[in-house]
């Protein structure tokens, strides 16, 4: 019978940049997991930081690339979405790369202080403010603004505008958000958020161009479906530039456009994005449209969170048993939740890279996993490039470890992190694993598991 390292071969280019198999066990970024395992067992999460810092600057060496090629004349930023991950771990790692923040609400600004005290974030540093924006939010936007950080609040709506009539400060510079279009298969039309497109001229004309204070300097863009090579993508881009340049003709002082949204990671082995061809498409598209304008191409903005940070991580668990609950239908299961520990994957049938841990040359059998919750919707049961899940067949005398890839974006603070978890299924330990000025990998564990204690105290006893 073929081995599960034969499936994997026959199925997927194998091995990859990323995975690799010695010994029968995986490597993940030259990480050999059963070490960490053994060191610190599981259910376990992985940051492996390095990571970041090479998508980061992947990207701004390709956009730097396509500049040059297509000899356009503006500048490119790359801004990091705090609201993917805020780890102080992430966050340091984020900003060794020269790169600005974008934050969705007011409690993403105390993080920006406690950066600057600890000499990780400068006042020359941007933080493009977006989200709706309740008063404790625009208070911390004016103080930030007094005390000289490059703060660029984005208007979510036409009333924003009035939050920062009383910042003592000579010039605001502000961004203004366009209200997208939804996929067509969406439930609603257009974005909640952002100013309608019929708006955007009477905005500025009428309120932020007869004051001495505010200066637009941005006009920003997002849609859900992120960086796409699709014909709705294409569309909404343009008729977003076209506005741009619109608006620039009666504007002099805007100069940059904000294109947030992010490029898409893998999710399988089988996955095919050509970073480079979009970036190259993304500036030739709007350099065309400039120039049929006859108007100056802008700077332009990105704001990177799954991108940014979704690759540096992982979830590992032990398989505890495996039940044959019918003729047909086996379970494996695992010593954590999909719910609490992957809510994406739960909530919104996300698929992840979801490979064994060791054992490769044992036989596969197709499985269910199950987690520990007595919720019937805690288990996966197909990936992305298949509706099954195939797994090693399980020997009786040695434990069983599966790894969940790429999970590094949004699944702490969707799943509560050091919150009450459903059926108190306890957030696993975390573990940070980075390299030395040597290149040694190193690891570290950042936070236990979460006790009993911990919860108890959230529900008042």
């Amino acid at each position: 019978m073929k081995s599960y390292i034969d499936l994997i071969k026959q199925t997927f280019e194998f091995p990859t940049t990323e995975f690799k198999v010695i010994n029968n066990e995986l490597h993940f970024n030259e990480v050999k997991l059963m070490d960490i395992i053994q060191t610190y067992g599981t259910p376990l999460k992985i940051t492996y930081l390095p990571k970041i810092s090479q998508h980061i600057q992947s990207c701004k060496r390709l956009f730097a690339q396509a500049i040059k090629k297509y000899g356009y004349k503006g500048s490119y930023t790359y801004c990091y979405c705090t609201k993917s991950s805020h780890f102080s771990f992430i966050m340091e790692e984020v900003l060794k790369n020269q790169v600005h923040i974008e934050t969705s609400s007011a409690f993403d600004l105390p993080i920006v202080r406690a950066l600057h005290q600890k000499g990780q974030f400068n006042k020359q540093h941007y933080i493009i403010c977006n989200g709706f924006k309740r008063p404790l939010y625009t208070q911390y936007i004016r103080e930030l603004l007094e005390e000289g950080f490059r703060v660029v609040p984005i208007l979510d709506n036409l009333n924003d505008f009035y939050a920062y009539d009383e910042v003592q400060c000579d010039t605001i510079q502000l961004g203004i958000r366009i209200a997208a279009d939804e996929e067509p298969n969406f439930e609603f039309y257009t974005s909640r958020l952002g100013v309608r497109y019929g708006d955007i001229i009477s905005l500025y004309q009428d309120k932020i161009k007869p004051s001495k204070k505010y200066q637009l300097k941005m006009l920003h863009f997002f849609i859900n479906t992120g960086i796409k090579d699709s014909a709705y993508y294409w569309s909404e881009l343009s008729r977003f530039v076209y506005k741009y340049c619109e608006l620039k003709k009666v504007c002099p002082e805007l100069d940059t456009i904000d294109i947030g949204g992010g490029f898409p990671i893998k999710t399988s082995l089988q996955f095919d994005y050509d970073y480079e061809y979009m970036i190259e498409q993304i500036i030739e598209n709007i350099q065309w449209i400039c120039s049929k304008n006859n108007v100056p191409v802008p700077d332009i903005f990105t704001e990177f969170g799954s991108y940014s940070v979704g690759e540096s991580g992982a979830i590992i668990y032990s398989v505890i048993d495996q039940k044959l609950q019918n003729d047909k239908e086996l379970w494996y299961m695992i010593d954590g939740s999909f719910i609490t520990h992957l809510p994406d994957a739960w909530g919104l049938n996300q698929k992840y890279i979801m490979l064994a841990i060791n054992q490769w040359e044992n036989p596969y059998h197709k499985v269910n996993l199950g987690g520990l919750t007595c919720d019937s919707l805690d288990y996966y049961n197909s990936e992305a490039h298949t509706s099954e899940v195939f797994l090693p067949v399980i020997d009786a005398h040695r434990p069983q470890y599966i790894g969940f890839f790429h999970t590094g974006a949004y699944q702490e603070s969707l799943g509560g992190y050091g919150g009450i978890q459903h059926c108190l299924v306890p957030a696993p330990k975390h573990i940070v694993i980075d390299k030395d000025e040597q290149g040694k990998i190193t690891s570290r564990l950042f936070a236990p598991e979460q006790s009993s204690e911990s919860m108890l105290k959230i529900l008042g006893y």
